[in-house]
């Protein structure tokens, strides 16, 4: 049974309107980044027993489609879901000759249409896994949609997440506050903070960690081209107008005149990239100050506070309160 997703705040760095409306692009193919985590993520289901008969994949597009056809390497038999954004503009990537693109030629048109309806979040058979790979941090709001996959997930079932964390970019994020301008990317959420949402929730036993890239570029204009690939500045405080061409080449200056360099002169900037994932517990997890107790186990204590008490001075305790 579905539940309505609650609300939850969304981080105060990103403005959920500007993140909303990077999801509605229809990119030409996966990110490159976001293909190699999606492969680094693809590696730690090896930590994972379960066999799925089902899983979904969130933003397929979006999340590198060369892991997602490790993921469906790996558990060849199991039903494939797609849900997330711009999931029903997926068809044109069969034009393109893509994996997801052949693979969605072949479905049968039953199967098409469960895709729309998960598209527009439902989905009619629970799954074992989602696979949501760099999109966490940029959810208009994440707390919905960790509510859908918990939602979509069968009891034991599991979430495998990535997104990037609050130390990408920071040569970056220097250079901009050494300038006075405003930040040039959202404030990403630190993992543990991940962690502790996701257990809110509902989900149990989360697992998170992460890892520090440093990428390396010969000029300012290839390093804007990756960021321009990656998403968009969804920051609250940043520039709301377009700028001229000019702010562009003092922007492209200052990056090549103070990003620290590599032994070889090249640009350097870090990128964090946090890992997760975490189990929909075969029982729901009491809310706090509740607790969860057999019903034999309160028939037992209710029989033996039935036992008279002894007739003599002492005091009669119930062990179970002492």
């Amino acid at each position: 049974m579905q539940t309505t997703p609650p609300s939850v705040n969304v981080p105060p760095g990103l403005d959920p309107g500007a993140a909303a409306r990077w999801w509605q692009r229809k990119p030409a193919a996966s990110p490159w980044l976001h293909e190699w985590v999606g492969q680094r993520m693809a590696q730690r289901l090896e930590w994972i027993r379960l066999q799925p008969q089902a899983w979904l994949a969130w933003a397929p597009r979006w999340s590198g489609e060369q892991a997602l056809q490790q993921v469906a390497q790996r558990y060849p038999q199991a039903q494939l879901w797609l849900a997330g954004p711009g999931v029903w503009s997926q068809q044109a990537a069969g034009r393109r000759g893509s994996w997801l693109g052949r693979w969605l030629a072949r479905r049968d048109p039953r199967d098409a249409q469960a895709t729309r309806a998960a598209a527009d979040g439902a989905v009619g058979e629970p799954v074992q896994l989602v696979w949501a790979n760099m999109a966490l941090h940029a959810a208009p709001d994440p707390g919905q949609w960790l509510q859908h996959w918990l939602d979509w997930l069968a009891p034991d079932g599991f979430v495998m997440l990535s997104c990037l964390g609050p130390d990408t970019a920071r040569e970056l994020r220097a250079v901009h506050a050494a300038h006075g301008w405003p930040p040039p990317a959202a404030d990403y959420v630190d993992m543990h903070d991940w962690g502790d949402l996701l257990v809110r929730l509902g989900y149990a036993e989360p697992v998170m960690d992460m890892e520090r890239l440093t990428l390396t570029y010969v000029n300012a204009e290839r390093l804007l081209a990756d960021l321009r690939a990656w998403g968009r500045n969804w920051h609250p405080a940043r520039y709301r107008a377009l700028r001229a061409r000019r702010w562009r080449d003092v922007w492209l200056r200052a990056l090549e005149r103070e990003l620290p360099r590599d032994a070889q002169g090249r640009l350097m900037l870090t990128v964090e990239v946090i890992y997760g994932h975490a189990l929909k517990p075969a029982r729901p997890r009491p809310a706090a100050g509740q607790a969860a107790i057999p019903l034999q186990q309160l028939r037992e204590q209710l029989a033996r506070r039935r036992v008279p008490a002894p007739q003599s001075s002492a005091t009669w305790a119930d062990p179970d309160y002492n």
